[in-house]
């Protein structure tokens, strides 16, 4: 349980948030057009983005479910988060130029203009039903979780305050206020997760300091320190040896970082291309840092031998070992992460539904005024998710692992509709919406007739097989290509600094990967 010190804590970070929240929304003007309100009026400088990546991706799912997976799996989880590094600087050097050319809102807007319409409004729909059914309520169901575990509220109720606390610092200012309030997110978020590692390493080594503590845990859990899980493993299954690093993570962390609208969305709202790509960069560093935040007090949890029903229960359970004071900011930064987050993708929702969806089911209605949908919209989908997280969610261990799992079913043809788009001129509409079907298809046929088949295996294979099948049709029935994308006219050229950092960000991986081998 919270003591008084730690409500206090955490109730002068609530109103600094939705205090800091409505000031940067009254700053940018009362009167928003839909640039303002969905992309921040397109003036984000690099150390907004690079911050607003980060709060965005980590949350509840992340911390709690990592961690939960550090207890169960150990280090390995951590490739998500390294390999994520390496995937946001190609990102960011061969794709963001692209998008930002198209001066586009939506990555459905983009398809649109590549392909046709019926592929903007199928992959529209898709995304909205993910964001809200899948990514939304884990979010929101992981944070009352914990919420439930270290303050003893009510599920139900941790829900509620959640979902309202998130809708009421987001819904007013958009992007902006989401975005620059997200700087105090991602400062709290390093700070409270540091913190919490660094308390747990000295319990671990009782008292005689945090690198006595790690080469503790490396000592009494070897097995928790396998990069590249070998095939007697039990968890390899979820992480299935050299995959990781060679097959369809790959696929996994393109589709995510490259083509998922409330991550992309920060760099469409940057400045320019050069502001966005250090944002890039800033969150590629970022990334590094992540696994002692959100995998490391997993796997101190189990070395100090907690008795916890299921490994998601491993960070709420840390928690309760933190003294006081230091459990109010570190509950605080654990709400940063989880409100900051469903802000992202309420906004995201609420961009693709006002400009991909809502004008097919609007024609000559100019009264409407977009910024009014989006802000429906968005309270729509918050109230939906909060309804639908128990339901969904209840009965999973480790969450993180779900959510990989079934966004997996369909990131093969997400890649292969994005990637052939702009690499393969010769892509044809028909072909893509084959792709998207195909992925959904071919991983439950996967799935149900080849289970023991490890899903980021099938996630791989899958790819390969969409993207010769939408090659395959492309050339059986060719048709000309108007919105073909001119590489030609594409800058790919980086600056010294941004490719110092790719640098940097592929050594220190390498390290890691050398080291725990």
């Amino acid at each position: 349980m919270l003591a008084t010190i730690d409500i206090v804590i955490v109730g002068v970070y609530a109103l600094a948030l939705f205090f800091l929240a409505q000031w940067v929304s009254r700053s940018s003007g009362t009167d928003k057009n839909a640039s303002d309100y969905f992309l921040a009026g397109k003036s984000l400088p690099w150390w907004a983005i690079g911050a607003s990546l980060i709060a965005a991706n980590i949350s509840a799912e992340q911390i709690i479910g990592m961690s939960g997976s550090g207890y169960a799996i150990g280090l390995a989880i951590a490739s998500y988060e390294w390999m994520a590094a390496i995937t946001l600087i190609l990102v960011g050097k061969y794709l963001l130029p692209v998008f930002l050319r198209a001066e586009i809102y939506t990555m459905p807007q983009f398809l649109q203009q590549r392909y046709d319409h019926r592929v903007r409004l199928v992959m529209a729909f898709f995304w909205l039903g993910v964001y809200v059914l899948v990514n939304l309520t884990s979010v929101l169901w992981l944070g009352a979780l914990a919420i439930n575990t270290v303050a003893g509220v009510e599920l139900n109720v941790a829900l509620l305050l959640l979902g309202v606390f998130a809708a009421g610092y987001s819904l007013y200012g958009g992007l902006k206020a989401v975005a620059l309030t997200d700087i105090i997110q991602v400062v709290l978020l390093v700070l409270g997760g540091l913190l919490i590692s660094w308390i747990l390493l000295n319990k671990v080594s009782d008292g005689a300091g945090v690198l006595a503590g790690f080469g503790l845990l490396m000592e009494q859990a070897p097995e928790k320190f396998d990069m590249i899980l070998s095939e007697d493993s039990p968890h390899y299954m979820s992480l299935p040896g050299l995959s990781v690093l060679i097959g369809g993570m790959w696929v996994m962390n393109v589709s995510y970082w490259g083509f998922n609208q409330y991550i992309i969305q920060r760099a469409l709202a940057a400045k320019s291309i050069d502001e966005a790509q250090k944002g890039i960069a800033f969150a590629a560093f970022l990334k590094l840092l992540m696994p002692v935040i959100v995998v490391l007090p997993g796997i101190a949890v189990f070395v100090l031998g907690a008795g916890i029903s299921a490994p998601d229960q491993a960070y709420p359970h840390a928690m309760t070992l933190l003294p006081m004071g230091i459990k109010g900011l570190v509950f605080a930064a654990l709400l940063a992460a989880i409100v900051s987050s469903l802000a992202s993708m309420t906004n995201s929702i609420s961009t693709i539904f006002t400009m991909d969806i809502f004008p097919s089911f609007n024609k000559g209605d100019a009264s409407a005024n977009p910024v009014r949908v989006g802000r429906i919209v968005a309270l729509a989908a918050m109230l939906i998710a909060m309804v639908a997280a128990r339901p969904l969610l209840g009965n999973f261990d480790q969450a993180f692992q779900y959510i990989q799992e079934f966004t997996g079913f369909f990131t093969p043809g997400i890649v292969v509709i994005f990637m052939l788009g702009i690499f393969y001129a010769k892509t044809t509409a028909t072909a893509a919406l084959t792709a998207a079907i195909a992925s959904a298809v071919l991983s439950f046929a996967f799935s149900v007739f080849a289970p023991e088949l490890p899903f980021i295996d099938r996630v791989g294979l899958v790819f390969l097989l969409c993207a010769g099948l939408a090659v395959g049709i492309s050339h059986l029935w060719p048709r000309p290509q108007a919105g073909a994308v001119e590489l030609g006219d594409v800058s790919f050229a980086t600056s010294s600094g941004f490719n110092l950092s790719a640098l940097l960000v592929t050594l220190i991986l390498c390290a890691f990967y050398i080291t725990w081998w």
